[in-house]
This record gives structure tokens, sequence and C-alpha cells, in this order.
């Protein structure tokens, strides 16, 4: 079954670490997309911008747009993966494992209803996210 994996943190704290702290944490979350990868269950995964770059379409009538993030939390969603596994107990295994590897916050696991992966290969996506 496929679950979204998808990480919240204080986006406040996140972008404060220092390079190296964020380098860090990065190698260690690398380790774990490694060894999910050799076993063929790692999808798609990405860390997204802050909020501050996000923009909201409010489903008023008429619809309005705003400047800033749906909701304000103290933790925000600040990126997600896409794993292949076999059960719930699985999945969060794996948000435990990645949860040591990342300070911090909390994983909310959901699995998916549907997945359409787009037109885009990978390459296409990483020259997109540039």
């Amino acid at each position: 079954m496929l679950y979204a994996l998808l990480c919240y943190n204080s986006e406040e704290a996140v972008f404060a670490w220092s390079k190296a702290e964020d380098d860090a944490v990065m190698t260690r979350l690398l380790a774990v997309q490694d060894k999910l990868s050799a076993q063929r269950k790692l999808g798609p995964s990405l860390r997204l911008m802050p909020t501050t770059a996000a923009t909201t379409l409010r489903k008023t009538d008429p619809p309005m747009v705003i400047d800033g993030p749906y909701a304000e939390t103290k933790e925000q969603l600040l990126g997600l993966y896409i794993l292949d596994l076999a059960s719930l107990d699985e999945a969060l295994d794996v948000a435990r494992e990645l949860g040591r590897a990342n300070p911090g916050g909390a994983y909310e696991v959901r699995p998916l209803m549907l997945y359409m992966p787009g037109v885009l290969s990978p390459d296409e996506l990483l020259a997109a996210a540039g």
C-alpha cells in the first residue's frame, strides 16, 4: 500500500539551523532514504519552501487569494515522502527511523487513496525545482 509520510516541524527552529546542523540532519535522513531506495520502497520525497513563500486560494464565493499558508500552526508542513509499504506498522517503523534522524516535530502517516504520478520525469522535476 502507498503511504504519505507528512513531515511537520517548527519552521522557525528548522530554518534557524546553521548550514552544518542542516547538513548533519540531511546526512542522517539520506541514510534512511538510501536504505528505503535499496528496498524499492521510496517514492518521491520533497522539502517545501518556507510558509512565507506560500499562497493560498480560499474557496469562498468569490475565491480569494491570500499570502501565506492555509492555517496558522505551531508546526508547519515542511515536506513529505511517498512510500510503498506492506502495512501501517511498517510505515510507523519508517516514521520512527526518520524521527531519530530529524530532531523535533512530528510525522503524520496517511494511506493514499489515489496516486497519480504525473507526466514529468524525475529529471524534469529536478530541473523545475532548480
